[in-house]
């Protein structure tokens, strides 16, 4: 194999602007090492979850969380594309896998299994334990602000009521002795993600997106599972070509990994980790490829019953939900919701401070830069027909906006851009306001339709209301 140690950029969070890290990684799609972060950032898991020796306080968790029910995986068993898993609480998991020592250090107790407690939902079951905040390099996050208000499927046969915890974010903690990994992958919905250690230590291996494609098969089906292992030159003929940037993580630091970067990660001590994978205008685009190809692929497995299947696009629809995480009517939905309240708080930032050019604030301009971002991907999935002939799944616009679920959604992306460009005073709005004063119906209704049917509905809505409040016409080569 061939790899470049010490690829990955290093950077001290304090020399890094919120400007300088979109300019530089988030718009480039190039990998970061943060470091430094912890010293200043006071995260309640630093304490509560890290021994004084600098261990996983894995007593802590069997005392104070030993109920939740979690997913842990046995690194040695392959299933699938995947370590086989198995369901258990996190007492099991400490009790069947580790050996405490006098509470700090630990040692896998079973040398048949490798346990990594991974994809923990701790956000969304423990709200009211605030374990750390989200850096505000990351903050900018449409898919975990969605979700903290709405669910993603909102067809029943892709949801289940039970299933409340499970997909109802995508912000995790995973915990896992030295020698647990994880596979060769690249992440969710092509999102990114960010990995902060709580303690332990981490080697990463990255390959560039230019690349995935050489550690796939001839018919770009399978992926290769470890890239320690033997290897088959037949089977993956371009695997030996491939160039791996690999990066050590230390306590305390944090990566940020860019869409479409395939990565295999060891543990190479006993570690606590947080992630989170999320997505904004910047990689919206890689989401809806994915979508595409994904549907593309359900779609030729099962097309041999085609002309006997009663609602074959529906099928399809059902098979992607559950395949991908979400399907073309929940990507629609979510990007009208997100088209929506980007409008809002432009209606609100220029109803109150004026015109919006002559406003010295950011935040109008970054969403104009949201509305451009959804206006391409409006357009690419018009050209791909997707949603076509699409009558009963449509947003309903003023329903939308009388919704207190929406109006928190907007209420949480005029705080989160508030912060992110430092402008208390708008921050401050945004806490006040009522939900009225943010939506105003009365200027909205004027140059609304009822609903959202198609990709076309949605663009045609992107560009009469920003040449109504933006002052400027959005088009596809904003970003």
């Amino acid at each position: 194999m061939n790899i470049k140690k010490g690829e990955i950029e290093k950077v001290n969070w304090k020399n890094l602007s919120y400007s300088e890290f979109v300019e530089r990684f988030m718009q480039k799609n190039k990998p970061l090492l943060l470091n430094g972060f912890s010293e200043h950032h006071n995260w309640r898991a630093s304490v509560d979850w890290v021994t004084p020796l600098g261990h996983p306080n894995f007593q802590f968790f069997s005392t104070n969380f030993g109920d939740s029910k979690v997913q842990v995986a046995d690194c040695d068993k392959r299933e699938f594309t995947d370590q086989k898993r198995e369901e258990m609480l996190v007492s099991e998991f400490i009790g069947r896998c580790l050996q405490d020592v006098e509470g700090s250090a630990v040692q896998c107790s079973n040398s048949h299994s490798v346990p990594y407690l991974k994809d923990w939902h701790f956000v969304k079951e423990y709200p009211e334990y605030v374990a750390y905040k989200t850096p505000m390099f990351f903050c900018d996050d449409w898919l975990n602000l969605y979700l903290d208000n709405y669910r993603m499927h909102t067809d029943s046969d892709t949801y289940q009521e039970n299933n409340e915890i499970c997909c109802s974010d995508y912000r995790f903690v995973y915990m896992g002795v030295k020698g647990s990994w994880t596979p060769l992958h690249a992440d969710v919905f092509r999102s990114y993600s960010w990995s902060a250690n709580v303690c332990g230590k981490k080697r990463w291996l990255f390959l560039d997106p230019s690349q995935h494609h050489l550690v796939f098969d001839r018919n770009m089906k399978n992926c290769v599972y470890n890239i320690f292992d033997e290897v088959s030159d037949s089977k993956f003929p371009g695997f030996k070509k491939a160039i791996w940037l690999e990066c050590m993580q230390e306590a305390g630091e944090i990566i940020f990994v860019p869409s479409g970067w395939y990565h295999q990660v060891h543990n190479l001590e006993d570690t606590i980790s947080i992630n989170h994978n999320w997505f904004n205008a910047y990689n919206l685009s890689w989401v809806w490829n994915l979508l595409l190809r994904d549907y593309n692929e359900a779609k030729e497995y099962i097309e041999d019953i085609k002309d006997v299947c009663e609602d074959f696009e529906g099928l399809c629809q059902r098979n992607l939900a559950a395949n991908t995480g979400m399907n073309f009517y929940d990507f629609f939905t979510f990007i009208s919701r997100f088209t929506l309240a980007n409008i809002v708080l432009l209606c609100y930032i220029n109803g109150r401070h004026g015109n919006i050019t002559q406003i010295s604030s950011t935040i109008p301009q970054h969403l104009l830069m949201n509305l451009g971002s959804i206006r391409k991907v409006a357009l690419e999935m018009k050209d791909r027909h997707a949603l076509k002939g699409n009558q009963d799944r449509a947003v309903d616009i003023i329903e939308t906006l009388e919704n207190p679920r929406f109006c928190k959604l907007c209420m949480d992306i005029g705080r989160t851009f508030a912060m992110i460009h430092e402008e208390s005073h708008l921050s401050f709005d945004f806490e006040s306001a009522s939900a009225g004063e943010i939506a105003d119906l009365t200027v909205l209704k004027a140059y609304t339709s009822s609903e959202f049917y198609t990709p076309e509905d949605l663009v045609e809505f992107i560009d009469n209301a920003v040449a109504e409040h933006g002052d400027c016409y959005i088009n596809s080569s904003v970003i």
